[in-house]
């Protein structure tokens, strides 16, 4: 087991950060650690990665204790925090040259993450040369140099461009094909992009922790139906595996369903039943984006 965590909690002051969190991640997996901004993610990771204790419960990384550890655990984890902390007046080589030699590592693991993360191109370049996108990939490039068995990410792709998106998203990806990563994002797409599985956390609690198959098999479908007068929503209630129903303007009506099978024949057959024409009747599949909103809203 790659990271385990067993009741983790952690409070500033009078706020739980963390609440009771407990989850598991294998190798090689990637899993997207996802919430909105405040929800625990960041202090989640700053425990992982040993900068925090937290007030109860247990979290070992590669069978190592994060607390009793803390050597063992720092040198199995490879950690890119949210803001990249890099020397700008120096080279990329210079810059990996300085950390590899507090690694004990080789000039030649420096050439092979260099080589790894695109870096080749700009390695002659000072950091503050760079774009965005570049020092994201010093900044893993930096994570990957003692080759460490899981790598952790907090808002790796944060304010880059498309263009960048994608060419972090490759290389993570390509990562975790050997190595167990565990990163941080509120973006969904990112999730759906690059993971194997998800773990929701909102206001410090787990909230869902599925395989990223099985979440998309859990959306919800909704059903647009225009029709030639105003219908009351308590009689479109009755149709089969309703949920919701919203009058968006005039005769138009967004009928949510729980299931992924297509309803639109069933909504059809409910108006020709009860009399009732139909102006419009089409489909959108509610994205993971919603499900995110829908478990992680205020209230």
């Amino acid at each position: 087991m790659s990271i385990e965590v067993k009741e983790v909690s952690k409070i500033y002051g009078t706020q739980k950060a963390l609440n009771n969190v407990s989850f598991k991640v294998d190798k090689p997996e990637i899993v997207g650690f996802l919430g909105p901004n405040g929800a625990g993610k960041s202090t989640m990771m700053k425990i992982l990665t040993t900068y925090l204790n937290a007030n109860s419960g247990e979290a070992k990384v590669n069978g190592f204790n994060v607390e009793g550890d803390k050597n063992d655990v720092q040198k199995s984890v490879g950690y890119l925090p949210e803001h990249n902390p890099l020397y700008l007046e120096q080279y990329v080589k210079e810059y990996l040259a300085f950390n590899a030699n507090i690694y004990g590592v080789s000039k030649q693991r420096i050439d092979e993450v260099i080589e790894l993360t695109g870096l080749a191109p700009e390695a002659h370049k000072k950091i503050g040369q760079l774009s965005k996108g570049y020092r994201q990939r010093v900044g893993l490039a930096n994570a990957l140099l003692h080759d460490p068995e899981v790598l952790i990410l907090d808002e790796p792709t944060t304010g880059l461009d498309p263009n960048q998106l994608v060419d972090i998203r490759n290389l993570i990806k390509s990562i975790g094909k050997t190595k167990t990563v565990f990163l941080s994002t509120h973006i969904m797409q990112e999730v759906e992009a690059m993971c194997d599985r998800v773990i929701i956390i909102n206001k410090g609690e787990i909230v869902a922790d599925k395989k990223l198959k099985e979440l998309r098999d859990e959306k919800e479908q909704v059903v647009i139906v225009e029709f030639d007068y105003r219908v009351e929503d308590a009689f479109l209630l009755k149709l089969p595996k309703v949920s919701k129903v919203v009058n968006t303007y005039d005769f138009v009506y967004e009928i949510t369903f729980k299931t992924v099978d297509d309803m639109r024949s069933y909504v059809f057959d409910f108006a020709h039943d009860n009399q009732l024409k139909i102006l419009q009747l089409n489909q959108k599949n509610a994205s993971l984006e919603s499900l995110f909103r829908e478990l992680t809203s205020v209230g």
